[in-house]
């Protein structure tokens, strides 16, 4: 019987500014693995390794952006396809943390590990997201932990997400993005920040770029 072909949905290869972490602002191309509600296209690793390497020929990036929904559930795809074409630029992947056990399957070719917390992360979140960091580091790929809470989202619960991380991996960058409306209005994060780079000295405050100027 002949091989299944390896695919992967992905929401297109949009080019767009990364709006959220530690490379935020860059000009990235964006493999989006696509969610539910969005409109998917069937990518072999041939065909996503043929865009790839079209689409850096005809402008300049900063870096290729791997984000979307559960990008390391296609660790496999990944691979794949960038052992077909590996990018001269630096790949980041972007995720939620869930699944750690794949993170060697790709750490070949990627220069950073991104783990994006939103809103109020419950505890086994965070605990399979420290164990994402804790997997880069020993794979020796500079890792960073994204922090988006809610405005209901307290300062302990975000200090106990820090403290955890940097009990685990030291060397952690930490970025932290609060909500606009927040930061705008009143001096909480000064004060937060004051308590929270007592625990982890790498630590930024940032507001998100928005969208449609910006993609995640």
């Amino acid at each position: 019987m002949a091989a299944i072909p390896m695919t992967a949905a992905l929401a297109g290869v949009p080019a767009g500014v990364q709006a959220n972490g530690l490379w935020i602002g860059r000009r990235q191309l964006f493999v989006r693995f696509a969610a539910e509600a969005e409109t998917a296209t069937m990518y072999t690793p041939e065909a996503l390794a043929s865009e790839l390497k079209r689409l850096l020929k005809r402008s300049t990036y900063h870096s290729v952006s791997i984000s979307g929904r559960d990008p390391l559930g296609g660790a496999a795809f990944l691979q794949a396809a960038f052992e077909k074409f590996r990018p001269s630029i630096p790949v980041m992947l972007d995720v939620d943390g869930q699944r750690p056990e794949a993170v060697e399957r790709v750490a070949g070719f990627v220069a950073l590990v991104q783990v994006t917390l939103e809103d109020t992360p419950t505890e086994p979140m965070i605990e399979q997201a420290v164990a994402t960091l804790t997997a880069a580091a020993s794979a020796h790929v500079t890792h960073a932990l994204v922090l988006a809470p809610e405005e209901s989202t307290t300062d302990g619960q975000i200090l106990r997400v820090i403290s955890q991380a940097h009990a685990a991996v030291p060397e952690v960058s930490i970025v932290l993005h609060p909500p606009v409306d927040s930061l705008t209005r009143n001096r909480r994060w000064l004060t937060f920040m004051e308590e929270a780079t007592a625990l982890h000295g790498d630590l930024r405050v940032l507001g998100r770029l928005p969208r449609p100027t910006a993609a995640y």
